[in-house]
């Protein structure tokens, strides 16, 4: 007889269900958990265009981008392809124009949660992230500007410095619903008073 282990899910997907849904639900006046919005996927790309020579990366910026984002998700990144030929940009299709990283289920919560309390409060001078990049859908996108912020990363060992885009994707939400939903799990959104300062 084989033993059964219980798996347990990632602490912030816990909380999610657990405290901010049921606070989801009085804010809003939802009366069914399923119209609850849902984290369905976050999105982490890096554009390479301007480090192009002669419409190829140097194989250095390439490894340093791919070890980034195997320390930091779990997940090797797929590099992505100009589809087509921009003259402005000096772009030819087929060219090499950045890596993305999609992450679900376990990976994606564990990566919410490093973000949130690793990675963001160790940004220079920080705060607090805008809350002005949330789409009709309720998806909300920001970037980091180096790959420092991440514990896992020893920039004394890094031959080059790059930053990130994230996109957390909601379903079932809107821009209202996905700030609450995010600030009660913990991300760290600027306080109206220091969006003043800017």
């Amino acid at each position: 007889m084989s033993a059964t282990t219980t798996k347990s899910n990632p602490r912030l997907q816990t909380a999610y269900k657990e405290q901010v849904a049921p606070k989801l639900m009085k804010e809003f006046g939802l009366s069914n958990i399923n119209a609850c919005p849902v984290i369905e996927k976050v999105i982490v790309n890096t554009g390479v265009g301007k480090q192009l020579e002669n419409q190829k990366l140097k194989p250095e910026i390439r490894e340093t981008i791919i070890d980034t984002y195997v320390k930091i998700t779990g997940q090797r990144p797929v590099m992505t392809l100009a589809k087509k030929s921009v003259s402005n940009f000096k772009v030819r299709e087929g060219a090499p124009s950045g890596f993305v990283v999609t992450l679900r289920r376990e990976r994606m919560w564990s990566f919410l949660d490093r973000l949130m309390n690793l990675a963001i409060p160790r940004i220079k001078d920080f705060r607090g992230v805008s809350d002005r990049s949330f789409d009709k859908g309720g998806s909300w996108s920001f970037g980091l500007n180096e790959q420092a912020v991440w514990p896992e990363i020893n920039m004394a060992s890094v031959n080059f410095t790059h930053g990130m885009n994230v996109t957390i994707v909601f379903r079932n939400s809107d821009p209202k619903k996905s700030r609450f939903a995010l600030a009660e799990l913990g991300m760290p959104f600027e306080k109206p008073e220091d969006r003043k300062k800017k």
